[in-house]
């Protein structure tokens, strides 16, 4: 059965349904375009800036705990490369079936882990970031939860949590399922309701299917551009996202989780397209939409909303956003929480 998200839009609980802003802002890794991602400053301030809801990626490590980092793949996003006791832990495996070197989460416990310190994960682009390198280290889920309920007792406003299960089927491969650990946290912080504040996420299909028998909290299904679920090799995001595809999906999720370019496709030059149908299709289905990832950076916009000419340049993010507000998206994960609050 299709769960109703009683929020204008999609997670705050507690709240008069027509009284929530539409559309929200989810702070994609917290305000990650200020700050490194996936850190305490990062979500802070994401909050600070209006944010609406935060995201954690969730993976495990060794002892079976949840850390909040992008990949499993730790190299880029903290100090791990340069603590020689940890060298010989450098390793090459195959994730979702791509071969990937460097340090992996489920190699280390939490206490190891603890000891590590968060760096940029894109320092060309965002080099102003790398001043906060090495003063903060990794989050659990625990810390991320507490965080968004620190500050919704501070402001007085219900900061959703938007946590991604990565990888769980590589995970459950390597014996460490996530999904009994996931539910069990759920539980523990109050978070499996059809009103709690969360918005649970991830690309594979079978887990969401899973926890919708399990938990009544809002689930969404992400798409990309191409390839597919990691655990449905029979089946492709572009076939999720037609009308049929749709409907399959709104029988288990509540939202879905689509690239920008499924609803403003690009030419050959990277100029924006028509839209698609893909919002008004999946409204039809009875599923909320949500689009990833607004960035501020050149790198990341099409053409037309290019200003200047280095990658690392910031064109015209808020345009943007409202391009995609105007076509009626429920919500949208951004890297600059502040601009998409400010263009909202």
């Amino acid at each position: 059965m299709i769960r109703l998200i009683l929020s204008a839009a999609l997670l705050l609980s507690g709240t008069p349904a027509m009284s929530a802003p539409a559309p929200q802002v989810i702070a994609h890794r917290g305000a990650s375009g200020e700050r490194p991602e996936h850190t305490a400053s990062a979500y802070i301030l994401a909050i600070e800036q209006g944010a609406d809801v935060i995201e954690p990626d969730l993976v495990m490590t060794l002892d079976g705990q949840f850390v909040v980092r992008h990949e499993n793949e730790i190299g880029g996003t903290t100090d791990v490369a340069g603590r020689p006791e940890f060298a010989a832990r450098r390793t090459t495996k195959t994730i979702d079936g791509v071969p990937t070197t460097g340090w992996f989460t489920e190699d280390f416990t939490l206490a190891e882990l603890k000891t590590l310190r968060a760096r940029e994960r894109l320092p060309l682009l965002r080099p102003n970031n790398t001043a906060w390198d090495g003063q903060e280290a990794i989050l659990t889920f625990d810390e991320v939860v507490a965080i968004a309920r620190d500050a919704a007792a501070r402001t007085g406003r219900i900061i959703g949590i938007a946590p991604e299960l990565k990888h769980p089927s590589y995970f459950a491969g390597i014996g460490l399922p996530m999904e009994d650990t996931f539910v069990a946290a759920l539980t523990q912080h109050g978070l499996t309701g059809p009103d709690a504040p969360i918005l649970i996420q991830c690309f594979e299909v079978g887990p969401l299917q899973r926890l919708s028998a399990r938990i009544d909290a809002p689930l969404l299904q992400l798409m990309s551009l191409s390839g597919g679920p990691a655990d449905r090799p029979d089946l492709t995001y572009a076939a999720m996202a037609t009308s049929e595809g749709l409907r399959a999906v709104a029988a288990y999720a509540d939202a879905v989780g689509v690239e920008t370019g499924m609803i403003l496709p690009r030419d050959d030059m990277a100029r924006s397209l028509a839209p698609t149908a893909l919002v008004e299709d999946a409204h039809a289905a009875g599923l909320k939409v949500v689009v990833w990832t607004l960035r501020a950076e050149n790198a990341f916009l099409p053409l037309e909303r290019r200003q200047g000419d280095a990658p690392a340049d910031h064109g015209d993010l808020s345009g943007y956003l409202k391009a995609f507000y105007a076509l009626g998206v429920d919500a949208v994960f951004s890297d600059f929480p502040g601009a998409a609050v400010g263009a909202r």
